[in-house]
């Protein structure tokens, strides 16, 4: 299936390569307009927000640039004066920016924060142990608060093999591959990106974890959206996924059960500068209720509307925002 790109996504996505040589440069600008109006729906003005500028960041995969917008849709009908930074490229680009200023808010994930921010080797695999835990350090080291964290949204990762695989090699979960690497090294193949490729809760802890080695020369590195379509057509035989994308139903992956519980969870919440959420609580309040609000069924269909039908991510949200209550569309 093809990702069909709208003439909007297009001049978005020029605008977002120029965001992304600005924050390898000396600089950043200040972002540009949010690229849709929204009127004020449950998420009524907040006095101490109105005016007050803040720079929405997110990551440059699917489900950031959806959480993205819709962080700047909450705040926008709050009554702040948003900018739109979106699509920064990796994790700890995103995050430097948070502490930098560059950008005020992102949704980020628990699971990253532990493992590649804070640099701990072992997961907890409680969600709610785990959020604390990552509270506590980010707030201590980095000067970074956590609000509106949401318990039902756990994006981690994941390896899918295609159903004929699933069959062939009777894979069922994450300790089926050493067998594979041992037996069939001819299907030992590997589709990461390069995030995955190197972090530690990527796949070198995946090798040290379930106690094998991949053959380099059979480990592809693609962008992330191109390993769905390159498992589910057999380029490789496991593929790194999100457990919350939606092209894993619509290109029928099975997802292999990491039974070892190797992966972190990765729950999202908004991060912010501690100093920043000190000054206006408020943010807190106009998030709750979208985090209550989003599950990872609902993420799925998102990320699916994105991914499969080719929507633009700004639509997706802003539908979504629509449809729950929080905002009105002008002229609906």
């Amino acid at each position: 299936m093809k990702l069909k790109t709208s003439r909007r996504g297009a001049l978005k996505l020029a605008s977002l390569a120029m965001a992304g040589v600005l924050l390898s440069g000396c600089g950043l600008s200040s972002g540009s307009a949010v690229p849709l109006a929204v009127e004020p729906g449950s998420i009524k003005p907040v006095p101490e927000l109105e005016g007050v500028t803040i720079t929405v960041g997110s990551k440059n995969f699917t489900e950031q640039l959806v959480l993205g917008y819709i962080g700047q849709f909450a705040l926008s009908a709050a009554g702040a004066n948003v900018r739109d930074l979106s699509s920064i490229v990796g994790s700890s680009t995103a995050r430097r920016a948070l502490q930098s200023g560059q950008i005020d808010t992102l949704y980020d994930y628990t699971g990253t924060s532990w493992i590649s921010y804070n640099g701990n080797n072992d997961p907890i695999p409680d969600a709610r142990a785990q959020f604390e835990a990552v509270k506590k350090q980010d707030l201590e080291r980095n000067g970074i608060a956590w609000t509106a964290i949401d318990y039902q949204v756990d994006n981690t990762y994941a390896f899918a093999v295609n159903q004929d695989a699933a069959k062939r090699l009777g894979v069922e979960k994450l300790s089926d591959i050493p067998r594979i690497v041992a037996e069939h090294p001819e299907d030992a193949t590997f589709c990461v990106d390069t995030e995955f490729a190197n972090r530690n809760d990527g796949m070198p802890g995946v090798e040290k974890e379930y106690g094998f080695t991949a053959d380099k020369s059979k480990m592809k590195i693609l962008t992330e959206g191109s390993i769905y379509q390159a498992t589910a057509n057999g380029t490789c035989t496991f593929g790194e996924v999100f457990t919350t994308d939606g092209r894993i139903k619509a290109l029928d992956l099975k997802v292999l059960t990491d039974d070892k519980l190797f992966f972190p969870r990765y729950n999202i919440g908004i991060t912010t500068r501690d100093e920043l959420l000190k000054r206006y609580p408020q943010i807190t309040s106009v998030f709750e209720p979208v985090s209550k609000a989003l599950t990872n069924d609902e993420l799925v269909k998102m990320n699916a509307q994105v991914d499969v039908d080719g929507r633009d991510p700004a639509d997706v949200a802003r539908d979504w925002m629509a449809e729950k209550g929080f905002v009105k569309i002008p002229g609906r």
